[in-house]
């Protein structure tokens, strides 16, 4: 069998899409590309069975439409997969009818059916049966383990297992056509060993399209891994992982510390991003970060990972600091009490600005993420979230931000809450793409974008500037900063263009 792993050509009006591998998707400006973790570990798994694999990212490689149906004649796959998100599945499914309606190559030369299509990710877990109902889909892998579901799926299409009328080869979680119906084999199951896993063929899934253009690197190559999936949390109502992975499961720290000195010796990797939900913390983060302080790694790379406001002392920051770790990215949503809790994100307002000044005092970055355009909150509401994070970037306590617009994605508790009590303005998916609100807000639109644009705007702030000015301490922190300074102003010009084309429209 030949498995194809796409990422299709997507709609590149808005800007880059970035759909891998993404909790919220957006369209930047400026390129950015996540490596996908997850899909390459199944591109991983499928090659190690003995399965012909093609990785196919067009948007990393810049493909359009034409190429992308072209490229699938040729490849004659037996099977397509497509990671999904809420905002361009309708992309998706135009896509999978475009795949099954194409002409075959060469049809005098084993002619064989169109290929079967699958989708994993967040959006189909969370509503398996509306891609069936929508497009020409075979398949849909529910939940976070699709890697492992992915095998499973070509071991039966390729006869290893036997496979009766009821999928009964299949595992849990699996959505399937079968005589015009749609069935499944059950709620999806999170019980296979992640330790188990064989560390990621990074020259199979193309690591170097992914080395440079992310805004978490200072250091280049640089690449992701997982220590975990996915937060050990997972309790925040608009965050649409815990859909896939309602429980948290580590690997072991020895496990890790293998895959980074094999990233170190085989691709001289710079810096990495541990995109679990949050790291893992107590017991496990000790042992980690000594065996990156024993090792040596922590001289030869740096490490940014998701952590919780609340969740360590300065002298665990310290330890952390000396492992090697740089950027720690944290979510701040609100610096309106009330909305935390609504939010269910376990954290008060006094943590925020305790673990920013705990974390800068250890010698590392915080990055903070901050949402406007909550139902419930107020304008002046909002401006406390927007002047909190303005303080936090110009005393130093933050070292970077990220501000978008709040989107509640199929499957998480804000979504259902919204849907409940009417306060969803559209459940056309193509408006979920954060450059408009999808929630009925209590001030205009304009005054929600003109927040994300002011947070941005924060960053030429004369302090922060002469804050980043006297940190420089190498080229790398100036290539860094002129990076950082293309993407802000891209946030800002984007939000403007887009306002100026909506009310030509108007």
């Amino acid at each position: 069998m030949k498995v194809i792993i796409s990422y299709p050509p997507l709609d590149n009006q808005k800007g880059c899409p970035t759909l891998g591998q993404n909790r919220q998707f957006q369209f930047f400006k400026e390129p950015t590309y996540i490596y996908p973790v997850v899909p390459a570990t199944a591109a991983t798994l499928l090659k190690k069975a003995g399965y012909e694999v093609v990785w196919n990212d067009c948007l990393a490689e810049g493909w359009d439409h034409a190429r992308f149906l072209k490229f699938i004649q040729e490849q004659r796959p037996d099977l397509v997969v497509f990671e999904t998100k809420t905002p361009v599945i309708k992309q998706l499914w135009r896509v999978i009818n475009d795949i099954k309606g194409l002409p075959l190559s060469h049809p005098s030369v084993n002619l064989k059916a169109a290929p079967k299509v699958a989708l994993f990710g967040d959006h189909v877990t969370a509503l398996p049966e509306e891609s069936f109902q929508n497009s020409g889909v075979d398949f849909v892998l529910t939940g976070g383990d699709y890697d492992f579901l992915l095998l499973n799926l070509c071991n039966c299409l390729n006869g290893q297992l036997a496979i009766s009328d009821k999928r009964a080869g299949l595992e849990a979680g699996v959505y399937y056509r079968q005589d015009n119906q749609i069935k499944n084999t059950g709620k999806f199951r999170l019980g296979h060993d992640l330790n188990s896993l064989p560390f990621i063929d990074r020259d199979l899934t193309k690591w170097h399209l992914y080395a440079y253009e992310n805004g978490n690197y200072k250091r280049r190559p640089g690449t992701y891994i997982m220590s975990a999936r996915d937060c050990w949390y997972h309790q925040c109502t608009f965050c649409s992982w815990p859909t896939l992975y309602p429980y948290f499961r580590t690997r072991s720290p020895v496990n890790v510390l293998d895959e980074i000195g094999s990233l170190i010796n085989q691709y001289g990797i710079r810096e990495i991003m541990d995109d679990s939900g949050t790291l893992p913390v107590e017991g496990w983060l000790g042992d980690f970060c000594r065996g990156m302080i024993e090792r040596g790694y922590s001289r030869q790379l740096k490490i940014d990972c998701n952590m919780r406001f609340g969740a360590l002392s300065l002298n665990e920051y310290r330890l952390m600091k000396k492992a090697g770790f740089r950027l720690l990215l944290f979510g701040l949503e609100s610096a309106n009490q009330p909305t935390l809790d609504r939010l269910k994100k376990g954290i008060k307002v006094e943590e925020v600005i305790e673990g920013c000044r705990l974390a800068t005092q250890a010698g590392l970055n915080p990055h903070i993420t901050i949402m406007f355009g909550y139902p419930w909150e107020t304008y002046q509401d909002a401006l406390k979230t927007l002047n909190l994070g303005k303080w936090l970037l110009r005393k130093g306590y933050a070292y970077t931000m990220q501000a978008t617009m709040v989107i509640p994605y199929p499957g998480t508790p804000l979504f259902e809450e919204c849907r409940q009590n009417n306060l969803l303005k559209t459940t056309d998916w193509d408006e979920y793409d954060m450059r408009d609100t999808v929630m009925q807000v209590m001030f205009p639109q304009e005054k929600v974008k003109g927040l994300v644009q002011a947070m941005y705007r924060a960053s030429f702030h004369p302090e922060f500037i002469l804050r980043k000015v006297c940190s420089l301490r190498d080229t790398d922190d100036f290539r860094y900063y002129l990076r950082a300074i293309r993407k802000v102003w891209g946030h800002i010009f984007d939000f403007k263009h887009n306002d100026s084309k909506a009310k030509a429209a108007a």
